[in-house]
């Protein structure tokens, strides 16, 4: 029985993962390298992927910096009562719960061009809602829980007696939690950045609706690969398709690196 079990989740594991990633890395070869290559160096999938890593780079570090700081307010910040932490703690999951679609449309109901908002904003000449300003945000609601979940189990897991013993030698909050609780959370963030940057490297739903899609101005890798289908470019889409999915395991062999460097430490 063990093995029929085993041999099942293999199985599934090939369906869903395995086969997919080979068939994308055949499609983005069925014209050779020439074809992979001019189909992820024109200039239209340039300027996607430079958009996506400038999305994923300000999101990540806004993440890394208020996903740190909000962990630490909803585990050691005693003036907060427990109804507002439980209700911020369940806000945190709200992108797990709700589609990144919904999401993006949230953002287009509340800062688009027709709001009073987008369009006081606009008057200012600052564009939020099919620009880049709208897609970092669309973006760092689907990434924010990520940074926040990795850290949170490990302050609680380390409890606060160093930090106070810290403070009762006369130790500032800033060289507190440098020397106390960032040696003890440092990888509990990496893990929660790299997964943020895979995230954000793989996001479509929210960014497609904020952003509209268009070309030379607000297309990301992963809408370009949308329209390329639409078009039946599959060649192209595929070329772009693989470099974000090796872009993703990439960084999660780095994170299964990090754990094993942590575990020798």
């Amino acid at each position: 029985m063990r093995r029929l079990w085993i041999g099942l989740t293999v199985l599934v594991f090939g369906l869903l993962l395995v086969i997919p990633v080979i068939r994308i890395a055949q499609g983005a070869f069925d014209a050779g390298w020439s074809g992979f290559w001019r189909g992820l160096t024109r200039p239209e999938a340039l300027h996607a992927l430079l958009m996506t890593g400038i999305i994923a780079v300000v999101a990540t570090v806004v993440n890394a910096f208020f996903g740190v700081m909000l962990s630490l307010y909803l585990v050691r910040a005693t003036w907060l009562g427990r109804r507002l932490k439980r209700l911020m703690n369940s806000l945190v999951d709200l992108p797990f719960a709700v589609s990144p679609v919904i999401g993006g449309l949230m953002i287009v109901l509340l800062l688009g061009p027709d709001t009073a908002l987008g369009g006081l904003l606009g008057r200012a000449g600052i564009d939020i809602v099919y620009a880049l300003p709208g897609m970092v945000i669309a973006t760092l609601f689907v990434t924010f829980p990520l940074v926040v979940r990795e850290v949170m189990p490990v302050l609680q897991e380390i409890g606060s007696q160093q930090e106070e013993a810290a403070h009762m030698m006369g130790a500032y909050a800033w060289t507190t939690f440098w020397r106390v609780t960032w040696p003890s959370i440092r990888w509990s963030v990496v893990y929660g950045v790299v997964l943020t940057v895979a995230r954000c490297l793989g996001e479509f739903g929210a960014v497609l609706v904020v952003s509209g899609n268009i070309l030379f101005k607000t297309q990301t890798a992963t809408t370009l690969v949308y329209q390329d289908v639409e078009n039946f470019n599959l060649t192209a889409a595929n070329a772009v398709a693989l470099a974000l999915a090796a872009g993703s395991v990439l960084l999660l062999l780095f994170m299964e690196w990090a754990k094993s460097r942590k575990e020798v430490h």
